[in-house]
């Protein structure tokens, strides 16, 4: 990386640590997913994810994969809870497109013969992983950075809130891995752990959506 590049994110840097310390970044607890252990909810949590509301339709079927099959901790128990009731009825999901996605990143998972959540984490961490991630069909880096966030990898997962917030922030960066730097070098400016930031971030947006949500409708002439 050029060291122009690397000025250019830490201006962009500088940017968004300044425009969320105005919004009382600094002034808040911060918090940040715990990191999970069952295998089956993080990654039906990866793939479902993408384009849905998190709070009415992914959360509902995370808890619910976590409460009815404690076997699928293990990946062992994912791929035995396939084989016996079905991807569709685990992720409460009939679009066959996630669905595949759900049973390749599985089995994909299982040829690097990892088995718990601590081995997926450790394994995303080795060089080459996330290259390979990004082979399977239907997997981009948002989805390979989220699925590290999930067990416990400090990172930011670029999805349509973080790039709203680096545009309010006055940086419009269209490039995802120049955005991630931006957004993960102004954490560190903060002081803040990138995984909190990230949350922040959603936390943010989640509670303005509230509002206006609340907000009567205003009337036209």
């Amino acid at each position: 990386m050029s060291e122009a590049i690397v000025l250019e994110q830490l201006s962009f840097a500088r940017r968004i640590a300044d425009y969320a310390a105005r919004l009382g970044v600094l002034h808040v607890p911060m918090k940040s997913r715990p990191a999970s252990s069952h295998m089956g909810a993080v990654l039906a949590d990866a793939i479902l994810q993408a384009g849905v509301n998190y709070q009415t339709v992914v959360r509902v079927r995370i808890e619910r994969i976590q409460s009815l099959f404690p076997e699928a901790a293990m990946l062992s128990g994912v791929t035995a809870l396939i084989d016996r009731e079905g991807p569709e009825f685990i992720l409460l999901w009939r679009h066959p497109i996630k669905v595949r996605r759900f049973v390749s990143l599985t089995n994909f998972l299982a040829a690097q013969e990892i088995e718990t959540a601590v081995e997926l984490r450790d394994w995303l961490c080795l060089q080459g992983a996330r290259s390979s991630l990004l082979g399977l069909n239907g997997i981009g880096p948002k989805t390979c950075d989220y699925l590290g966030g999930l067990v416990g990898i400090d990172c930011i997962a670029v999805d349509r809130h973080i790039i709203r917030f680096a545009a309010d922030a006055g940086v419009h960066v269209s490039d995802y891995d120049c955005l991630k730097c931006a957004v993960s070098f102004a954490a560190d400016l903060l002081g803040v752990a990138r995984r909190d930031f990230d949350a922040w971030i959603w936390r943010e947006f989640s509670e303005r959506a509230d509002v206006s949500e609340r907000e009567p409708a205003r009337r036209v002439g």
